[in-house]
């Protein structure tokens, strides 16, 4: 299964959106809420629900 750009969650086949930048760069998201929240640019590794700021927090 493909990755969440901004969440890095599993995005079921069909379902989803896709997000294509001027640059060529593609972008899926699982949820809208994903997508509103990188369309504000905010940094999925300071978001707390995301599996990226979890997968930091192990780290430590």
């Amino acid at each position: 299964m493909p990755k969440c750009s901004f969440c890095g969650g599993d995005v079921p086949d069909n379902a989803g959106k896709m997000f294509i930048k001027n640059t060529g760069q593609i972008m899926l998201f699982c949820n809208s809420k994903c997508e509103k929240n990188a369309r504000l640019k905010r940094a999925g590794k300071k978001t707390r629900w995301t599996e990226t700021f979890r997968k930091g927090k192990e780290k430590v």
